[in-house]
């Protein structure tokens, strides 16, 4: 699959606005093949149809460095010394199993550079809400009330 892969196309700065498509050039990317599991049929002992798709994130030129911290930052479950791996052997197909590897490759960058979530804003509380923890404490105190008893004689 030769050519740039189109990764994201996030807003670099955190606003609303989407910046320029980010590419991934083939050169960063390192694919290997292996045999899968699975079916296969006849031609199963010997076509490598497993892929593993590789970049090295934490030297990539791909990503601007605000992105790429930010990258590095998210993904660091997933990586290995710095090292973004993607493993499929979905399909028989050595072909689509490279196309769904990219596919995954760019949805998880593209969630690993999108910009954090707008801050949620306090606002006044809402009236379903205001009735329901009144109706919780108006229990509540008949609760305590009830124990409060006459006394037994």
């Amino acid at each position: 699959m030769p050519g740039p892969y189109v990764i994201a196309a996030a807003p670099v700065d955190g606003s609303g606005r989407t910046g320029a498509p980010l590419y991934l050039p083939e050169a960063e990317l390192s694919w290997r093949f292996s045999r899968s599991s699975g079916p296969g049929g006849q031609h199963v002992n010997t076509s490598d149809s497993r892929v593993e798709l590789s970049l090295d994130l934490a030297a990539t030129a791909a990503l601007p460095e605000e992105l790429r911290e930010r990258a590095l930052q998210r993904l660091a479950g997933r990586l290995r010394g710095g090292v973004l791996t993607v493993r499929v052997s979905t399909f028989r197909s050595q072909w689509r199993n490279r196309e769904e590897a990219a596919r995954r490759m760019a949805a998880l960058l593209a969630d690993a550079v999108a910009p954090p979530p707008r801050a949620r804003r306090s606002r006044r509380v809402s009236r379903g809400s205001n009735e329901r923890r009144l109706r919780q404490k108006k229990a509540r105190g008949d609760v305590k009330r009830g124990r409060a008893g006459d006394g037994w004689d």
